[in-house]
């Protein structure tokens, strides 16, 4: 289902749903979606190259001492329902803040039959710390975009998440 290569620079993960393009690209984008998947943040896009993205952490994650806004960047892309293109940049601690934004890519492509591939490429060179969270090698950090696609498909197809935090 999930495929990762070269955790230290590039990320690339691609998932198979059973869903339609715009219905996925609406997950990624939408406040309302993207709080009923994986870490529950709000994600906010100004979708226009030059766009502002913004990624809020939950009620819950900031009870447990998470800034507001955990994620920022830029949006460089946007073609909807096919590709999504910003900046990504961890805000939670100083150190993970200064290794600066790195760059994701989300592609969406409908194969047939009702089922969309997304493949998420997420570039992370001189970013280690970063990398790491979003592979889900840091023990007690979550399962990374592992977690967040399985999850994603899972709400997608089903109409239910997961309900565990990886």
């Amino acid at each position: 289902m999930t495929t990762m290569s070269d955790t230290k620079t590039t990320q690339v993960y691609r998932v198979f749903i059973k869903a339609p393009a715009e219905a996925i690209w609406d997950a990624i984008t939408n406040p309302e979606w993207s709080v009923r998947y994986g870490y529950q943040a709000r994600n906010e896009y100004e979708l226009r190259p030059g766009g502002r993205y913004s990624g809020k952490a939950s009620p819950e994650l900031q009870a447990m001492g998470m800034p507001e806004e955990v994620v920022d960047g830029e949006v460089l892309e946007a073609d909807p329902p096919r590709r999504l293109v910003h900046t990504w940049r961890f805000l939670w601690s100083e150190e993970i803040a200064a290794e600066g934004p790195t760059r994701v890519a989300f592609d969406i492509k409908e194969l047939g039959n009702g089922v969309t591939s997304l493949t998420v490429t997420h570039e992370l060179e001189n970013a280690p710390e970063t990398a790491s969270q979003l592979s889900g090698e840091v023990e007690g950090a979550g399962g990374g975009w592992a977690y967040v696609l399985s999850d994603l498909k899972s709400l997608l197809e089903t109409g239910n998440a997961l309900e565990v935090q990886a």
